[in-house]
């Protein structure tokens, strides 16, 4: 990244009836450091695009619902094409904390790391609000995937991420499916590129208006996360030997 300019960063929030929690998202973005702010609009039944076009926010309106992980495939197709150095996923939802986002990019900034993760569990989700159901879950995928993936982190499964266009521009994010394994199988793609990726802690905030994943649901991620892992480990067998260069969050 060239340090002689400051980075183009890019905002992108991929939202679904997110209407009464989107004012606060947005007003925690720290407009300092941020230079645009994109909604992508997955047939919201609520009003969602009008709130967004209230804040002046550059709006994308799908036709039709694509699912969470094609909703992020419109996100960063849009970020990259206005000129994004660094892209910042975050949840209109209101359950992470926006004001971090300086604390995110800034090893991407300062070319350490490509891939960012919002950590939870650097701090104490249980304190929170989190389930203690999905606190228990979140440990045994994150567990497995350290050790399929060699890396030491805290947590994969964050909706408040960070990447480098770099790594938007190196991995073929259109592959991976529509739904909410999306995150997990990009995940996988930056690992097997050799791309660096670190943490850092992030509180966040449960309560009535924050979108949850239900039990039913949550089951159907984790089983697809695990055969993500599966084919993970298929890919890495298939492919000639390479330096991985994921960043072990005890090492930074």
């Amino acid at each position: 990244m060239n340090e002689d300019v400051a980075p183009r960063v890019i905002v992108v929030m991929p939202a679904y009836n997110a209407a009464r929690t989107l004012v606060r998202t947005y007003s925690d973005i720290p407009a300092e450091v941020v230079d645009h702010v994109i909604l992508v609009d997955d047939v919201s039944r609520d009003d969602t695009v009008a709130v967004a076009k209230l804040l002046n926010i550059q709006v994308v309106v799908h036709r039709q619902n694509l699912g969470y992980g094609g909703n992020q495939k419109t996100c960063y197709d849009t970020a990259l094409a206005e000129g994004a150095d660094v892209v910042v996923m975050l949840h209109p939802d209101y359950q992470y904390d926006a004001t971090r986002i300086p604390d995110l990019i800034a090893p991407i900034v300062a070319g350490e790391t490509d891939m960012m993760l919002g950590s939870r569990f650097l701090g104490d989700p249980l304190a929170g609000g989190m389930p203690r159901w999905k606190y228990v879950a979140n440990r045994f995928l994150t567990t497995v995937q350290n050790r399929v993936y060699g890396l030491a982190l805290s947590e994969y499964h964050t909706g408040f991420r960070a990447y480098s266009r770099k790594v938007l521009e190196t991995i073929d994010y259109h592959a991976n499916s529509d739904d909410f394994v999306f995150d997990q199988e990009l995940v996988g793609q930056v690992v097997r590129a050799g791309l660096r990726i670190g943490e850092v802690p992030v509180p966040t905030r449960y309560f009535a208006e924050a979108s949850s994943v239900n039990f039913r649901r949550s089951t159907v991620y984790g089983l697809s996360t695990l055969r993500s892992l599966l084919r993970h480990r298929s890919a890495v067998r298939a492919a000639p030997t390479t330096t991985r260069h994921g960043t072990p969050a005890g090492e930074r």
